[in-house]
């Protein structure tokens, strides 16, 4: 009797995991052996599910140094087009070595999953929130300038003259920057045509909510009137005010394929 209720428990097979089942191996009245290497079915594990990604090295140390502080960074998982929040979750771990050939390391995060939004290797956009910076002044990138003086913008005055005024810069995020020290909010700076100004020179500013015109802008004169019924030939420059942003937030991107945990 016992040896018979031993034999019986060997003809149920468990899944050592909790997953998804999919489509099966092998049809009924088909020979198997413990040796096929195909099995009868694939159970996949998807709640949770951790996904792989890559970022640039440079951005590794920033990143080990939150995580030996035992912060927890959040990850969030976008759809392809980078427009929809499919899970979020948190970074686990990183790679042990850098590649070498694309200067990029690997990184680990997990999510719940509790949707089931992400699958075996679909493609995702991983953004990672790796710190906050509350109160700081944040403006354009197209605004700095890099010479001489080292890190600067061309700050425009009440009499609608420019003055080159050195910036302390602080973290980037896409085409946001943080100033540290240098510009305060409110402060007008030249974005485009930077190049064609220098200390004093006189620039136009556009009014906000000019239909014929961009807003926050400013366009620097120089040059000669030209004779005859010529134009006055202009060196063209626009000016957009400091903003203050209550949350800037350092992120970084990767994207990679979602891995299943096993």
């Amino acid at each position: 009797m016992k040896a018979a209720e031993v034999n019986l428990a060997y003809t149920k097979i468990v899944s050592p995991l909790d997953g998804r089942v999919g489509l099966r191996q092998v049809d009924q009245g088909n020979y198997v052996t413990p040796g096929d290497t195909n099995g009868l079915v694939v159970i996949t594990q998807l709640k949770p599910i951790s996904v792989l990604f890559t970022i640039p090295e440079d951005n590794l140390q920033a990143i080990s140094k939150r995580l030996q502080n035992g912060a927890s960074l959040p990850t969030t998982a976008l759809n392809r087009s980078g427009t929809t929040t499919l899970a979020t979750g948190t970074l686990t771990t990183f790679d042990s070595q850098i590649d070498p050939t694309t200067g990029t390391i690997k990184l680990r995060a997990e999510f719940p999953n509790e949707n089931e939004q992400l699958y075996p290797n679909q493609f995702v956009n991983i953004r990672l929130l790796l710190d906050t910076h509350k109160d700081v002044v944040t403006m354009s990138t197209s605004g700095i300038q890099r010479g001489v003086p080292g890190t600067f913008v061309y700050l425009v005055q009440d009499d609608s003259t420019v003055t080159v005024r050195p910036v302390k810069l602080g973290i980037t995020d896409g085409d946001r920057v943080e100033v540290l020290s240098g510009v305060q909010p409110g402060d007008r700076i030249v974005i485009d045509g930077a190049d064609k100004l220098r200390e004093g020179a006189k620039v136009i500013v556009r009014a906000e909510g000019d239909a014929n015109n961009p807003p926050a802008a400013a366009r620097g004169q120089g040059g000669d009137k030209a004779g005859g019924g010529g134009k006055r030939r202009r060196s063209d420059g626009e000016a957009k005010q400091g903003q203050e942003s209550k949350q800037d937030e350092s992120k970084q991107d990767g994207q990679k394929q979602g891995e299943p945990k096993q």
